[in-house]
């Protein structure tokens, strides 16, 4: 592959890395410039964090170059606390005079701002000191010239799997990059013991494809792509355009289902969403607002008895990856789920404070989250768990928003295939699948043993007991 990404950085260099204007030694005295007004201007407390990011992004559609994206942005954000009162700004503008004017807006909006008596920074216990390198930067030396090639040849990958790839609605590579530095002071003191600053550099880097199959009204679209920190673990533009198309091909001829119910099969990247839906549910500010289908659910059974979740701060490379948290906090392995049962939820320090618990270092959401089933076994293949589901619906593309967190309900529209004794009948089309969600994770009866990464959330093919089907 051309660009060969280089070795990852070290997390404390003062130097700029590549296609950053900004070092690291640059970004500390930015942030404790801001933290030093804020303290001259008598805030109890105060956080700021610099940041910069920056990426090449090339499409092409149909043999031809569409777009050729360079992105760069910079940000300084700080929070200023006036004893409980807490107020946020931002500025792009990385000057003194904006800095101070910023901390100025963020001291001002405090004073102005009912007290909180949860609004404070994260408990000094609770901050990291000390942190791995996780392996997430991996800049990717990647010409315009070189991205236009890979994404041709994935497109071109696509064209070439049948006649009947009609059309494109492109190919596209994306080169990501970005570094922070963030820094706590407490009492108008700053870098002491217990006074959380750091930073890293990250990188994602993708590759997709999105063929058109068929003509006039029967056309079938479908996509398909390759995400990852590292470019060297991208798979190959051949193998996603390939994929891409076989997706496409298989949805011509769709067709509509009366309404029924029946088992549904969710592809494994359909299954990251089901588990998304419980992270939601168990998150702090759903609990706390009490707007969640799940309340008060920390030790009951949520799920059969064969389910486990894992949530890992700390795979190298891994997308949701972070030696600590959005607050500094110290993150830790945990199993979110064990046998089914609820041991742990999502919390920062103020939703946890809010709840009268501790923080589980998950300011700023979940990290690697992995859903398993205790009865999986190696062979849990597709066609496996395709004879598991008999006669039912393996859905394999969703659409719209219909979930609700509060209650559950759950309908959202669907495609995907009609399978009958094990075996896949035929596509089908504009359907829309309904159920609730409490309902829907109780009803796993199987996992697949075709784990997929997708996002941060690695699952299998899941089957779920019975959901409506509206069809004709």
């Amino acid at each position: 592959m051309p660009g060969t990404p280089s070795s990852p950085s070290s997390l404390s260099t003062d130097q700029p890395e590549s296609g950053f204007q900004y070092s690291r030694s640059q970004f500390e005295e930015l942030a404790h410039a801001a933290l030093d007004h804020a303290r001259k201007l008598g805030a109890t407390d105060a956080g700021a964090e610099a940041s910069e990011g920056c990426g090449l992004s090339v499409s092409v559609r149909k043999g031809e170059l569409e777009n050729v994206e360079r992105n760069r942005d910079k940000s300084l954000g700080v929070t200023v606390y006036v004893g409980h009162r807490r107020g946020n700004a931002s500025t792009s503008d990385f000057s003194l005079a904006a800095i101070q004017q910023t901390v100025q807006a963020a001291y001002d909006i405090a004073r102005f701002t009912a007290e909180d008596p949860f609004a404070s920074l994260p408990d000094p216990e609770d901050v990291a000191t000390d942190w791995p390198d996780l392996q997430l930067f991996h800049p990717w030396a990647i010409t315009s010239a070189q991205a236009l090639e890979l994404a041709l040849e994935c497109e071109a990958a696509a064209f070439g799997v049948s006649k009947k790839i009609t059309n494109s609605e492109g190919a596209g590579v994306s080169a990501q990059q970005s570094h922070f530095y963030t820094a706590h002071m407490r009492g108008g003191e700053r870098g002491k013991p217990g006074i959380f600053s750091g930073g890293y550099a990250s990188s994602r880097h993708s590759l997709s494809v999105a063929p058109i199959a068929g003509k006039g009204a029967k056309m079938q679209r479908d996509h398909w792509y390759s995400s990852m920190r590292d470019a060297a673990d991208l798979a190959s533009p051949q193998a996603v355009g390939r994929y891409a198309a076989e997706r496409a091909l298989a949805r011509l001829n769709g067709r509509k289902l009366a309404t029924t119910e029946c088992p549904v099969l969710f592809e494994s990247p359909l299954a990251a969403g089901l588990l998304g839906g419980f992270v939601q549910a168990v998150s702090g500010g759903a609990l706390y607002r009490k707007t969640t289908f799940l309340l008060d659910s920390m030790g009951k059974q949520v799920f059969p008895r064969h389910i486990d979740i894992v949530d890992d701060p700390f795979v190298l490379k891994g997308k949701g990856s972070s030696p600590f948290d959005a607050e500094g906090v110290r993150p830790q392995q945990r199993k979110i789920v064990s046998a089914g049962r609820v041991k742990g939820y999502f919390l920062g320090s103020y939703s946890a404070r809010k709840l009268g618990m501790k923080t589980t270092g998950n300011a700023g959401g979940s990290h690697n989250l992995t859903l398993t089933s205790r009865q999986t076994q190696p062979g849990d293949d597709l066609p496996e768990m395709l004879r598991k589901l008999g006669t039912g619906l393996f859905v394999t593309e969703l659409m719209g928003q219909g979930v609700n967190g509060v209650t559950g309900d759950y309908s959202r529209g669907a495609s995907g295939y009609w399978v009958e004794n094990g075996v896949i009948a035929y596509p089908v089309e504009e359907i829309t699948i309904a159920g609730n969600l409490k309902d829907m994770l109780k009803g796993i009866e199987a996992v697949g043993a075709d784990a997929y990464n997708y996002g941060a959330k690695t699952v299998g093919s899941i089957l779920i007991n019975r959901m409506k089907i509206a069809g004709n």
